[in-house]
């Protein structure tokens, strides 16, 4: 079974991140993806304190598929420098977990 894994991206739209994590569940790079709205972010860009209101996604996938995940992320992601950040999930249900496994299978 392929290493389970959670990522976190922040999108500056209710329509994009839908349109992320569909794609990103269309091409089996996830196995699911929640959207929480509105979240409030305060972050220091280009030198100045900035506050806005986002959607983060929460992406269940796998380890060995994060690198194609942040790839499409990108080149969707209407950010310069878009958050993608990952983590492995160290326990969980195992019927779960195992769904994850299943449901991701990046192609070539």
């Amino acid at each position: 079974m392929a290493e389970p894994f959670v990522v976190f991206v922040t999108a500056g739209s209710a329509e994009e991140a839908e349109r992320i994590a569909r794609a990103l569940v269309e091409d089996k790079l996830a196995a699911c993806v929640n959207l929480l709205a509105p979240i409030q972010s305060i972050y220091r860009w280009e030198g100045k304190v900035e506050q806005s209101e986002e959607v983060l996604l929460v992406v269940k996938t796998t380890s060995e598929a994060f690198e194609k995940l942040r790839a499409r992320v990108i080149e969707l992601h209407g950010y310069e420098c878009p958050e993608v950040v990952g983590w492995s999930i160290q326990r969980g249900h195992g019927r779960y977990l195992r769904w994850i496994d299943e449901s991701v299978r990046p192609t070539e």
